[in-house]
């Protein structure tokens, strides 16, 4: 690991780190960063902090949660037909896989068949 720069100035003499120190507080820093610009608004709700009006406050409020259970509900309609498809692909796949056992031990059967010598026959 190579020696810690000498540091300049009134700030840095106080602060020397060493590069690997160095990258892990960049690292932290780009972490950082990108973790704000993560948050981002729900399309379709409004801002209701805007509003004076107690009452058009309420309304507004009420509208946001009217549209967050319209598109609670449609994800979950999603998310059953996404299930239940998988179900039924899953069910297919456990029978298709029962055929093919049976087929196996068809095969398997037939082959201890022909491994089996003949019976020798009388000769006259």
């Amino acid at each position: 690991m190579p020696a810690p720069r000498k540091a300049s100035g009134a700030f840095a003499a106080r602060f020397v780190y060493s590069r690997g120190m160095q990258r892990i507080l960049i690292a932290a820093a780009i972490l950082a960063a990108t973790a704000a610009a993560q948050a981002q608004d729900i399309r379709g709700l409004e801002v209701c902090t805007a509003e004076k009006a107690m009452e058009r406050r309420t309304s507004c409020l009420q509208s946001n949660v009217e549209f967050l259970q319209q598109a609670l509900t449609k994800q979950a309609r999603e998310t059953k037909a996404r299930l239940d498809a998988a179900d039924r692909e899953a069910a297919a796949r456990t029978r298709e896989i029962a055929a093919l056992k049976a087929e196996l031990a068809s095969l398997r059967a037939e082959i201890a068949a022909l491994k089996k010598p003949e019976p020798a026959k009388d000769k006259k």
